[in-house]
């Protein structure tokens, strides 16, 4: 019995270097969902400092804040998606499924076959 064909596609956007993808899409979900950019990585598996890293790469690259900090205190520290951050996340993420809409239409009229 031979295995049903299948295909996979990763957006990844580009300015002079690599700025935005998958991971720090799921990165910056996770920080809307926990509220800490800590927990976040913890939760990934990811080194605090290479999320630090990616996130500041990206935002220098866009030329705006994906993410808004609050220092620890009492209540502790902290970060929140700002607003262009949750906007370009969103657009990210509609651009991703229009694509993947896309070609799974174009996969099935080529090669006959539906996408899971």
């Amino acid at each position: 019995m031979t295995e049903k064909l299948r295909y996979t596609i990763t957006l990844r956007l580009y300015s002079e270097e690599k700025i935005f993808g998958p991971g720090i899409a799921e990165l910056l979900e996770r920080v809307d969902e926990l509220h800490s950019l800590r927990k976040a990585t913890m939760a990934m598996g990811m080194a605090y400092s290479k999320a630090w890293s990616i996130v500041k790469t990206a935002e220098k690259s866009l030329s705006f804040p994906l993410l808004i900090s609050t220092t620890g205190g009492r209540g502790g520290g902290g970060a929140e998606l700002s607003e262009q951050g949750r906007r370009f996340l969103h657009a990210y993420r509609c651009f991703e499924q229009t694509v993947h809409d896309y070609a799974d239409e174009v996969f099935e009229d080529m090669f006959g076959e539906e996408t899971d």
